[in-house]
């Protein structure tokens, strides 16, 4: 590989260095845990929602999400083995960055028997703004 940028630099006229640039482009943490969560639950409806405007963080934070996920992977499982569940797809998230995590795990049945309701997020309590 080596060698074909050189003779490519010979044939140019100009460095690698001046032709070969990469840019890596992180996803958004919001994009990562959509991404995470469809391939894990294949839902029929999910919800990623940024919630770290409601705290104490710096404008554009990405570290308090409510995650609302309707997977037929979640009959009959009690709702706290589908938060193992949820918790365990978003480890690497809640160990580098992710705060709070709120999460609406939900089967198809149940998910129409609410009307399809997302219940509402309580105000922040914690941080410098007590």
């Amino acid at each position: 590989m080596i060698r074909v940028f050189r003779q490519f630099e010979r044939v140019i006229g100009l460095k690698s260095s001046q032709f070969c640039t990469s840019t890596v482009q992180r996803m958004s943490v919001q994009a990562t845990i959509t991404d995470k969560l469809t391939k894990k639950f294949q839902p029929q409806h999910m919800e990623v929602i940024n919630e770290s405007y409601m705290h104490n963080v710096p404008k554009g934070s990405e570290t308090h999400f409510k995650v609302v996920v309707v997977s037929a992977l979640f009959q009959d499982k009690p709702l706290i083995q589908r938060h193992r569940m949820v918790n365990d797809v978003l480890k690497n998230e809640l160990e580098s960055g992710v705060h709070a995590l709120s999460i609406q795990a939900k089967t198809p049945t149940q998910w129409e028997a609410s009307g399809h309701k997302v219940n509402m997020s309580p105000p922040c309590l914690g941080g410098a703004g007590r």
